[in-house]
């Protein structure tokens, strides 16, 4: 092998880069992708923007990803009309820690009623984004977890179909409850899924006995699925169209050498991660649905997120 291919391979073989995903919990998971490092730096530089989040002011220390400290990522999954923001509609706080090796996905209902920060009223949280963007939605989040927010990856949820068409599809246990949606039956046991399917799997709500906490597991069970099938990836052609719908469909403040660090750090927490629901009680307030979080559950919650952050 002459030098010119040595330096080549080792190029390729040299940046283990994760697929971004879902937000950036396959940045955490995959170690087996390789690609050509401009493309992947491209895509980064695509997804990358800085003004929206400059980090948390409830870290008394910088955060140093590069000497793996544990971090956090709140994923807001959004869909986003022309001329119309929208709203974030799934909200997930990714808390991993490479000392354990764990990695925790808490999901926040929709419907929790909580102060909007910046707007000075009580409302149903995913209104957040709606009033303010990215910001108000992660103000908002810090203050209802009592955590910092140190990153955050925003995905237009209509890319869940073209990412996982572009992995050739996702595997998913659906052990729990047989249900028809949007034109798709899902019956219970192992389900190969299309991206059109997984889109319609993580859509269903209302005919779900547990309404959003359903939705929100099953979420949780494909994002799971894309990061395991992601790591797996080796086809330069997959990872070309994998790059391309990411590029056009994730934002984030990570910068690309951020999500180096986070990939080289913190990837073996993939195969440690815990599911945690946050449980309330659903009230009708002036005719509108919210859920209500008693005081213990908020500090329950609260309590295992500091510790999995290392915060006093």
């Amino acid at each position: 092998m002459d030098s010119r291919s040595a330096k080549r391979k080792k190029k390729r073989s040299g940046l283990k880069i994760a697929l971004i995903v879902i937000g950036v919990i396959v940045l955490i998971a995959a170690g087996g992708i390789y690609y050509v490092y401009g493309s992947v730096k491209s895509t980064a530089n695509k997804m990358h923007e800085g003004s929206a989040w400059n980090g948390s002011d409830k870290r008394k220390n910088a955060l140093t990803p590069d000497k793996g400290d544990p971090l956090s990522i709140l994923i807001l999954g959004v869909d986003e009309r022309q001329g119309d923001r929208g709203r974030s509609d799934t909200l997930i706080l990714v808390t991993v820690n490479p000392k354990t090796n764990k990695m925790v996905m808490t999901s926040i209902p929709r419907d929790t009623r909580t102060e909007i920060v910046g707007k000075g009223t009580e409302d149903k949280i995913n209104h957040a984004y709606a009033f303010g963007g990215e910001k108000m939605a992660i103000k908002t989040v810090e203050n209802f977890l009592d955590v910092p927010v140190d990153y955050y990856v925003k995905v237009n949820m209509e890319s869940f179909q073209g990412l996982v068409d572009a992995l050739g599809g996702v595997t998913v246990d659906n052990e729990r409850l047989a249900f028809k949606y949007d034109g798709y039956t899902f019956p219970k046991g192992e389900l190969k899924l299309s991206g059109k399917e997984a889109l319609a799997y993580t859509r269903m709500r209302k005919e779900d006995p547990q309404g959003d906490f359903g939705r929100n597991a099953r979420q949780r069970q494909v994002i799971s699925a894309i990061i395991n099938e992601g790591a797996q990836v080796s086809s330069v052609t997959k990872m070309g169209d994998i790059l391309d719908v990411i590029g056009s469909n994730v934002k984030t403040n990570l910068t690309f050498d951020e999500m180096k660090d986070i990939q080289s750090k913190y990837k073996g927490a993939r195969n440690n991660v815990d599911n945690v629901e946050i449980k309330g009680n659903g009230q009708m307030i002036n005719g509108i649905y919210y859920l209500i979080i008693p005081d213990e559950e908020r500090t329950r919650i609260q309590t295992m997120l500091k510790e999995q952050l290392e915060i006093s």
